[in-house]
């Protein structure tokens, strides 16, 4: 059931829905499958795989944030408080944490950044430090700040306003952290661009990460194929499905798109 669908700013929505116990078990970097209704009387053939950004176990709620772009968010900005939402999930392989990690960074643009939010959660719980890097055009789409500031990160923002979102003041930022030992671990989300340098970065300081990638999907249970993505793994190109094998890989196997 919906408990609130808003504007958080003047691009993106939240909705909180309320759930049963099992789609609580829900992991960072894990998808539900969303049976969105119609925004103008035509059927909407395929549900929408949306990745979750919290997960609150007390009030036994899950959080969304997208933006309003296709006609499945359309219609999923129409749901109002009260409204039954059909949901399946949770779906997918989610992030991952290494025993020997103290110190993560994540880097992300966008509602990509909505996919990495629940990591602060993750790495609260076990005892990881958390150097998330924002990137947006300008600081009114900024996303998931907050978010990452209650669950203890250290934020950096990066824009497109004030030309710190290029790419090598981002790799200026990274090369630091690196310096301070305060990167054990890369992940990233929603852009090309900054998978691209990660990697580069990761192989070249022999630091691991992970990318959660962003597919086309159709059943979303692996059946269909449709979300095949092309993968390197020990030089040999493999086809991989996003939503079964995903959305979350290691990052140095991932291709960009």
């Amino acid at each position: 059931m919906v408990i609130s669908n808003e504007y958080v700013n003047e691009e993106y929505l939240k909705m909180v829905v309320e759930v049963p116990d099992r789609a609580l078990k829900a992991k960072a970097g894990q998808f539900f499958h969303l049976l969105c209704p119609t925004p103008d009387g035509a059927e909407v053939w395929m549900r929408r795989p949306m990745s979750i950004y919290r997960v609150d176990q007390k009030q036994k709620q899950l959080e969304f944030l997208y933006k309003e772009e296709g006609r499945g968010t359309q219609g999923m900005a129409m749901l109002e408080k009260g409204e039954e939402f059909n949901i399946v999930g949770p779906l997918g392989v989610g992030f991952w944490l290494e025993d020997n990690w103290n110190n993560i960074v994540v880097l992300g643009r966008g509602v990509g950044l909505a996919t990495l939010a629940p990591l602060s959660q993750l790495a609260a719980e076990n005892d990881v430090a958390v150097t998330a890097i924002l990137s947006a055009r300008n600081p009114g789409v900024v996303m998931s700040r907050d978010l990452f500031e209650e669950l203890g990160a250290t934020v950096i923002e990066v824009l497109d306003t004030d030309n710190t979102s290029n790419v090598e003041n981002v790799e200026k930022v990274l090369e630091d952290l690196i310096e301070d030992q305060k990167a054990d671990a890369f992940f990233t989300c929603g852009s090309n661009r900054l998978l691209t340098l990660m990697k580069r970065l990761g192989k070249t300081h022999k630091i691991p990460g992970q990318v959660a990638m962003e597919q086309n999907m159709a059943c979303g249970l692996g059946a269909c194929y449709i979300c095949m993505r092309t993968f390197e793994v020990d030089g040999v190109q493999t086809l991989r499905r996003v939503c079964r094998e995903g959305p979350c890989f290691d990052m140095q196997e991932a291709v960009g798109w």
